[in-house]
């Protein structure tokens, strides 16, 4: 055998031996979400009339409520330059996971107001988004890549939110979010890498 096929084989070799034992991490990145392990989102490409329907009604009912409100908010909580196809296809999962935590985490202190009746549907179909998600984000932060980068800034932004937004602004970046939410972001990981 010709010295550069032996080195060549050796060291091909030596990286499956190394890449098994986890000496060696090997980035696995989800190729297509849906098909990945537990992580099942095709059927979230696009929600049923009735459930986007649930969320305008939700929606227009608060848009009624802050016309009785004297509300300034500084920041946007969700710019509009943010777009999840800005991430790797293993990222997305990762940030909308948080976008709809802190959406839950909001809507859920909504709830307990005058609002409560219509956001029972909302509520119940973002739990079950967010149930869905789980099983598509690493369990513990030392479990796959780290976040880094545009995704760090991101979940930081969103872990952050709650403590340095007042509740009226945090609902109302969360209300105005909503749509885009469900169906771009949502339809995105939903769709995997073939969101692009």
């Amino acid at each position: 055998m010709a010295p550069g096929c032996t080195r060549l084989l050796l060291l091909m070799l030596m990286t499956e031996a190394l890449s098994r034992t986890g000496a060696v991490p090997v980035p696995s990145p989800l190729r297509a979400l849906p098909g990945a392990g537990g992580c099942r989102m095709a059927q979230f490409k696009s929600l049923s009339p009735q459930e986007l329907q649930a969320f305008k009604r939700a929606k227009d009912t608060f848009e009624e409520s802050l016309l009785q409100k004297d509300w300034k908010c500084s920041s946007r909580l969700f710019p509009r330059t943010r777009d999840l196809r800005q991430l790797q296809v293993w990222e997305r999962p990762m940030a909308l996971e948080a976008e709809v935590a802190l959406t839950l985490h909001v809507l859920e202190a909504m709830a307990n107001s005058s609002l409560d009746h219509i956001l029972d549907q909302p509520l119940h179909t973002l739990h079950h988004i967010h149930s869905k998600l789980q099983a598509c984000v690493p369990a513990q932060p030392t479990a796959g890549p780290k976040p880094r980068g545009r995704l760090h800034h991101w979940l930081y932004r969103l872990q952050e939110a709650p403590k340095k937004e007042s509740q009226d602004c945090l609902e109302a970046s969360v209300m105005f979010n909503l749509f885009r939410l469900l169906t771009q972001d949502l339809k995105c990981v939903a769709s995997g890498d073939q969101c692009v």
